[in-house]
């Protein structure tokens, strides 16, 4: 069975797809980027601010699932300049416990969407 999980405290789809998907345990969430739930806007910031409201969002729709980072087995990270990547992974590692991170890839990408700096997903187990 297939569950849609929407959530107003992250950014609405910009596309036909859908922020997050149940199937069974399993949490499938859609690649975040820097948009700011309220406004719709792009953040223009630092790289680390374009994180944090990447992981922010991400958080966001973990909570509407009844989970949270704790419950991400699986995450991926798409970079706009690899360069970068020590300021993304700073951020990020915020989010997790080095003990039960989760397995990752991180892969440099020529463009993403809205020609954002970084976007990341994720997948999870729910109880």
């Amino acid at each position: 069975m297939k569950e849609i999980i929407k959530t107003a405290s992250a950014p609405a789809p910009i596309g036909p797809y859908n922020q997050a998907v149940r199937a069974g345990q399993t949490l499938y969430v859609s690649g975040q980027i820097a948009l700011d739930p309220q406004t719709g806007e792009l953040l223009k910031g630092s790289i680390e601010a374009e994180t944090e409201l990447v992981m922010e969002n991400l958080k966001a729709v973990l909570k509407a699932a009844g989970a949270d980072f704790s419950n991400v087995v699986k995450s991926s990270i798409f970079v706009a300049d690899m360069g970068q990547f020590a300021h993304i992974n700073e951020v990020y590692g915020r989010y997790f416990e080095a003990e039960t991170a989760p397995a990752r890839e991180t892969v440099e990408v020529a463009n993403l969407p809205k020609y954002v700096n970084v976007e990341i997903s994720v997948i999870a187990l729910l109880d």
